[in-house]
């Protein structure tokens, strides 16, 4: 499905993005990786802060592509990371694996499902690794941005 659609079926809007809208979130993304690295935080709380990070990138990547999610529909999260091979030119698996994360922060929160460190220190990888293609995309891309 195509940016386009999805904007036509109401699950994105249109959106003019500023260079300090990009900068205040890349910023909060970079503080929330930062905390989620501290080791004496439990594993599900790690998680759900690096995963808040992805959430941040990704929305950083669809603000520049001239979109932002209708958040008032449920699952703008998946949106979100399933729109990344169209907003970033993400692979297929990297997405499967955002979305692990998705499904493991909300079997936390909503579940009580316990997470492992492992997982954890995976989400804050990959919190990591998406954030630094986001910063090369908008290089690349939308250099006004940056």
């Amino acid at each position: 499905m195509t940016l386009e659609n999805l904007l036509r079926i109401g699950k994105l809007k249109a959106h003019a993005v500023t260079r300090i809208e990009v900068g205040r979130l890349l910023a909060a993304a970079d503080q929330a990786i930062a905390d989620a690295a501290t080791p004496t935080l439990s594993a599900s709380t790690r998680l759900d802060i690096a995963y808040r990070a992805i959430m941040q990138g990704a929305l950083v990547a669809m603000l520049a592509n001239g979109y932002r999610p209708a958040t008032g529909e449920a699952g703008h999260h998946q949106v979100l990371i399933q729109s990344l091979p169209k907003t970033l030119g993400l692979s297929a698996e990297r997405v499967r694996v955002l979305g692990a994360f998705r499904a493991a922060r909300n079997q936390s929160d909503y579940e009580g499902t316990p997470v492992s460190d492992a997982m954890a220190r995976e989400c804050v990888g990959e919190a990591r690794r998406l954030l630094d293609e986001v910063r090369a995309w908008l290089s690349t891309h939308r250099p006004d941005l940056v």
